[in-house]
């Protein structure tokens, strides 16, 4: 019988910030670990394929946030979902499951919340695969801009956000970009969709979307951490992004120049197109750095 090097992949629950997170965990215990930060509106699920190709030789761990995917949700008068929030919740995963050092896959909305921990934590951080997930002004578009500009107080901000929380927009996200709308699969949307239409998910995703511009007067502290601590970093990046250009990748390397930098011709949703060309780099990182 031909052996195939297929990981033994877990689905199990912690107790996080007073909350039941959901994970999914794969990998030998003793390999390097890699801690990977879903985007929005996804969850852990995102990374289901990149589990496959690499969950055989490194340890990945991807939590579901509070308000995500499999993960509690309380209502938003008994948790207080800001990105401040979402960080002490994945922080305190981290010491649930003895995480002290690992690097971090992190996109979109996991980006603030991983460069906090980083912050927070420096010591804990080994290493950094970054994928369309922001720290720099420059690589926010004209869209990104228009929907930090949705804060507590402004007219209007709530009903725009909730404008977007559409299957239609949350279609646009994975395909828009893309080169091969074919190989983006509709599980993806549809999943994602499911869980925003939830009771409840909505006005959860309304309280995060008015904090995001929170995250923004954190960047000048994330560039530093950059430049001081030089972390191990390989960017890989779709650059039909709507929302994250690719200046924004490219503005990693002004603080950490030795960064390794790879753009593909995809969307917000990289691994969606492009796991077969991305998940071999990430190996290779992962082995080159992670010892």
């Amino acid at each position: 019988m031909t052996e195939l090097a297929l990981p033994h992949i877990r689905h199990r629950y912690a107790e996080a910030g007073g909350l039941r997170i959901f994970y999914r965990e794969a990998g030998p215990a003793d390999a390097p670990v890699l801690l990977l930060l879903h985007g929005f509106p996804s969850a852990s699920h995102q990374f289901r394929r990149l589990f496959d190709a690499l969950g055989s030789r490194f340890r990945l761990i991807a939590p579901d946030y509070p308000g995500f995917g499999f993960s509690d949700s309380p209502a938003p008068a008994d948790f207080r979902y800001s990105f401040d929030g979402l960080a002490d919740v994945v922080e305190d995963f981290c010491l649930v499951l003895g995480l002290d050092r690992f690097a971090m896959y992190i996109f979109d909305f996991g980006a603030p919340v991983g460069l906090r921990l980083a912050t927070r934590h420096p010591e804990r951080i080994t290493g950094l695969v970054v994928q369309n997930g922001n720290a720099y002004e420059e690589g926010l578009s004209g869209l990104a801009l228009d929907f930090i500009a949705n804060r507590p107080g402004v007219e209007g901000a709530e009903e725009r956000v909730r404008g977007l929380l559409t299957l239609d927009m949350t279609r646009g996200q994975y395909e828009g970009g893309t080169t091969d709308p074919a190989a983006v699969a509709p599980d993806s949307w549809t999943l994602d969709q499911h869980f925003l239409d939830l009771p409840g998910r909505k006005d959860i995703q309304v309280e995060l979307a008015l904090d995001y511009h929170s995250n923004l007067g954190h960047y000048p502290a994330w560039q530093e951490w950059l430049r001081t601590a030089q972390p191990p970093t390989l960017i890989v990046w779709g650059r039909g992004d709507a929302f994250f250009t690719e200046p924004g990748a490219r503005a990693y390397l002004r603080d950490v120049p030795q960064a390794e930098l790879h753009l593909f011709d995809t969307g917000h949703f990289a691994l969606e197109e492009n796991l077969p060309e991305i998940a071999p780099l990430i190996a290779d990182f992962l082995d080159r750095t992670q010892k």
